[in-house]
């Protein structure tokens, strides 16, 4: 009774994911996904606001309170099987949930929030900056994973991959490789008005995307500035002697916009195994001395036998369109969805048309 007339206090509670077998403790009125990235767990997710379905999981007990209308996104099957949106459900007590894709081995560092000051700014391309941080605090991540960067004083935050793998000890230094999305207050400040020496804050590590053990050959795919998450996944596998061929296809517009070239050869030279470099521009001018692949990644990776395909694991990172159609090729080839890894990068008019 007095609950009613004066309120339930909202609780914290308990989030045990099966098979993992994995329990953390969700805040008052957090969400699942939230609470776990806060935690340091690999929680499979991408936009964090209900568009992508990448955080879907099974509700097996509990209940939860969801915070979007969760019918546009699942199917009628998905619905049945008492499937939630984890960047939208906030549990009402503890609770159980099937989440088959999470794996218990996969990374677990402590989220740390630290104070950054930008060490070097370079325009790598018409669009895209190398920003290089010095960190007040030491940081632990995997390669593939994301940071929260954000001006002080300031609730807004953007997400950025690491464009290098870590160093072993923690680090200190941080680089992204970030696209400017005009009328991005982040983008446009940093673009236009940022300099060495200016502050920053910075919250890591977050993401899933990230090298999953196997003997396969990988098919790797990046598009634009999602070339920094999927080069550092494979400098840290080179520095690690991996010894598993791989197929790099790295899209772009033009021949302008491809950068980090001499990086990739390095590697492509370096490489443990055997490494095929293929860049692809989708829009170089019909009349240019480019003699490389021209096209879309998804219509050049169809080139690829289907029998070779299907024996490739596949890890992408880029533009959501690009990341859809180079999927469904693979699917076609036959490699299953649990061979598949990707990061969507979102931005602003992404999630505006989202929402």
């Amino acid at each position: 009774m007095f609950g009613k007339l004066f309120g339930s206090k909202a609780q914290a509670a308990t989030v045990r994911i099966t098979p993992a077998e994995i329990s953390f403790i969700v805040p008052a009125k957090q969400t699942i996904l939230q609470a776990a990235l806060d935690q340091g767990l690999a929680y499979p997710h991408n936009c964090r606001i209900g568009s992508c379905g990448s955080c879907k999981t099974r509700l097996v007990s509990g209940q939860v309170r969801e915070l979007t209308d969760k019918s546009y996104l699942l199917t009628e099957a998905e619905m049945a099987d008492n499937i939630i949106l984890a960047c939208q459900s906030v549990p009402r007590g503890d609770i159980v949930v099937d989440l088959p894709r999470f794996s218990a081995a996969g990374p677990r560092h402590d989220v740390v929030a630290t104070a950054a000051t930008i060490g070097a700014l370079t325009r790598v391309t018409s669009d895209i900056m190398a920003l290089e941080l010095a960190l007040d605090s030491a940081i632990t991540y995997t390669a593939g994973q994301y940071a929260e960067l954000g001006l002080p004083g300031s609730a807004e935050t953007r997400h950025y991959s690491f464009a290098e793998a870590p160093q072993q000890a923690g680090n200190l230094q941080a680089k992204f490789f970030i696209r400017h999305v005009p009328g991005g207050a982040f983008t446009d400040w940093l673009f236009s008005a940022a300099k060495a020496g200016d502050k920053l804050t910075l919250r890591a590590p977050f993401g899933d995307f990230w090298l999953r053990p196997g003997t396969a050959p990988l098919i790797a795919i990046a598009g634009g500035s999602g070339l920094g998450p999927v080069k550092a996944m494979l400098d840290q596998a080179r520095a690690d002697k991996l010894l598993r061929d791989v197929i790099l296809l790295f899209g772009v517009r033009t021949e302008a916009d491809l950068y980090a070239l001499n990086e990739l050869s390095n590697m492509a030279r370096n490489w443990p195994a055997r490494l095929e470099f293929i860049p692809v521009l989708s829009a170089e001018p019909a009349g240019s001395n480019w003699t490389g692949k021209r096209g879309f990644i998804h219509d050049v990776l169809a080139e690829i036998p289907r029998d070779k395909l299907a024996r490739h694991h596949g890890y992408l990172c880029g533009p959501p369109i690009m990341i859809d159609r180079a999927v469904q090729v693979m699917r076609e080839a036959g490699i299953g969805d649990d061979h598949i890894f990707y990061d969507a990068f979102t931005d602003k008019s992404s999630l505006a048309t989202a929402a």
